[in-house]
């Protein structure tokens, strides 16, 4: 069930769109915005569609997620306009839409057929969305000084947008709860799925990504896509880097869990926690992202030292040269909301020493973030490491032993806030 009181903030969070959004068309020149709400595409030579999640600024407004051929209108000064599609249709039952507060400030119409709604008088109009429903549709399309408008119109959250990402933080709390007790079980890559969507009460098609679950070695694939069905006959490690949905908001929380008989696995995994923990504190107003990665591989490269992974360099010298890169090859996080990888948060590239960052924004009140450090034993990075002039400082026999553990990864939702920051995800933790 919706809780009232998340329903109750979203019809200021509409008005709170209105203002953004009308200082956005003011600024490029237009008297009205139409966005599509997509459809999913059908596969090549098939009559099968696939999945469909949603344009972004469609869910901002209406946190609809399973709408398709529908449509929002905004003009300044005028309540926002919203066609939905909803066919007479034996196939498929149409999406229920309850009765809620939001519809109050918005005008909800109904339409049978799935193209775009004919407009009167919409003056200069700009129309965003999926291309491939937008043939044919008046208006000029996906202007892209608007869209990115458009886009910086999601980085600040309203307080309705917050709540909705700490429940849906709560759901998938409840999954990884699931996934961890199906691990320690004995229960397979497949099975432990299963339980993180029974769970959750969510389908994979619904998530906002396809789950990460990785027992062993497969902890040390970051993007980790498939699922054995078969457990491995000595189960050492648990990573679980999966989300779910509320009212179009994502979750995105990795856990890993160290299995039994495995002491050492289970040390690094209490030290990057702690670590973790550290840096979800540093998350503040004023703070560059930046920092908050470049403190992580400082913290990486404590705790290679302190489990003797790597010895005879100082901790500085351990980053300087590398080696915590051959650890922690990704940023420590980016934006969430709407999207996972949410959008507008890379206005500057990222720098040398820093290639896969998601994130490169100073932080303000209202951002949401992740904060996921990373330490993985991956042939391919580490090779390099041990058949080069610093494989001496490597503790070879050790690295053997942890390899087939794959790789810890821990991760948060945190919101920054006026004088610190509300970590969404170990509010509701146990």
């Amino acid at each position: 069930m919706p809780n009232q009181d998340i329903l109750d903030l979203q019809p200021t969070h509409i008005q709170e769109l209105q203002n953004r959004y009308e200082q956005a068309l003011a600024e490029h020149g237009y008297d009205s915005l139409l966005i599509a709400s997509g459809a999913a595409p059908y596969r090549y030579r098939d009559d099968q569609t696939y999945v469909f999640q949603g344009f972004g600024p469609f869910l901002h407004w209406t946190g609809l997620a399973g709408q398709e051929h529908s449509w929002l209108l905004i003009r300044p000064g005028h309540k926002p306009v919203l066609w939905l599609y909803q066919p007479v249709d034996f196939w498929h039952a149409n999406p229920a839409l309850p009765e809620e507060p939001w519809q109050e400030v918005v005008e909800v119409r109904s339409r049978q057929q799935p193209g775009a709604p004919e407009l009167d008088n919409p003056g200069r109009l700009a129309v965003i969305g999926d291309p491939l429903v937008l043939d044919g549709v008046p208006g000029e399309h996906n202007p892209a000084a608007l869209v990115a408008a458009v886009e910086e119109t999601r980085v600040h959250k309203t307080p309705y947008e917050i709540e909705c990402l700490a429940h849906a933080n709560r759901i998938a709390l409840a999954g990884h709860n699931a996934a961890r007790d199906a691990f320690l079980a004995g229960d397979s890559e497949f099975g432990i799925n299963l339980a993180y969507q029974q769970a959750t009460g969510q389908r994979e098609a619904e998530a906002p990504y396809h789950s990460i679950i990785g027992l062993n070695e497969h902890a040390g694939t970051l993007h980790y896509q498939y699922y054995d069905v078969q457990p491995p006959r000595r189960p050492r490690s648990l990573l679980i880097d999966a989300g779910a949905r509320y009212r179009g908001y994502c979750s995105d929380i990795t856990r890993t869990t160290a299995g039994p008989g495995e002491p050492r696995f289970a040390a690094l995994v209490h030290g990057l926690e702690k670590l973790q923990l550290r840096l979800c504190e540093m998350v503040a107003p004023g703070v560059d992202y930046l920092d908050i990665h470049r403190k992580a591989h400082q913290g990486i490269a404590a705790l290679l030292s302190a489990s003797g992974l790597v010895s005879g360099l100082s901790d500085e010298t351990i980053v300087e040269q590398g080696i915590s890169r051959a650890f922690f090859p990704h940023g420590i996080g980016h934006f969430l909301g709407i999207q996972v990888h949410d959008v507008a948060g890379k206005p500057t590239p990222p720098p040398e020493d820093a290639p896969f960052l998601r994130l490169t924004r100073t932080l303000e009140e209202g951002m949401v973030v992740t904060i996921e450090p990373g330490l993985y034993f991956i042939p391919s990075l580490l090779e390099p490491v041990l058949n080069g002039p610093q494989a001496k400082y490597l503790n070879r026999s050790l690295l053997d032993e942890l390899q087939g553990c794959g790789g810890i990864r821990i991760e948060d939702n945190v919101a920054v806030t006026a004088s610190g920051a509300r970590n969404l995800t170990r509010e509701t933790e146990r």
